[in-house]
């Protein structure tokens, strides 16, 4: 007899083996991007730095948010996307309105980056979903 509020060995297995794949897959995409930003788009000290510190919450966000999509994806589809995109909509507020002061960023890269690598790591975050 199995107890229903533990989780089955394969669920959690399948669950940590498409967080890691996600994460190798969103991380390699982000640091093509930064590398392109910081190479063609803005090429300064301080915009580099914004892209750098965007990537890095970018992928702590993305990973997070991944894993929680996930979870709620097998019961409510459309409240694992919402909540996800309620995330990173907040993690966006946070950044412009205290993250970049506080670690004194360039404004237009840090918070123009952070949204690039939004974007491009929810395109490929269905593919990992199922």
């Amino acid at each position: 007899m199995t107890n229903p509020s533990m989780p089955d060995r394969p669920a959690t297995s399948g669950m940590m083996t498409a967080l890691l794949r996600f994460t190798v897959a969103q991380v390699a995409l982000v640091l093509v991007c930064a590398y392109v930003m910081q190479t063609f788009v803005w090429t300064d000290a301080e915009s580099v730095r914004a892209v750098r510190a965007s990537a890095w919450l970018a992928i702590i966000v993305q990973t997070f948010t991944f894993a929680v999509a996930r979870l709620v994806a097998r019961q409510q589809v459309i409240a694992g996307w919402g909540l996800g995109v309620l995330l990173r909509f907040a993690s966006v507020a946070f950044w412009a309105l205290l993250g970049i002061k506080a670690l004194g960023l360039v404004a237009g890269p840090a918070l123009l980056s952070l949204v690039v690598f939004y974007f491009l790591s929810t395109l490929v975050e269905p593919l990992f979903l199922n």
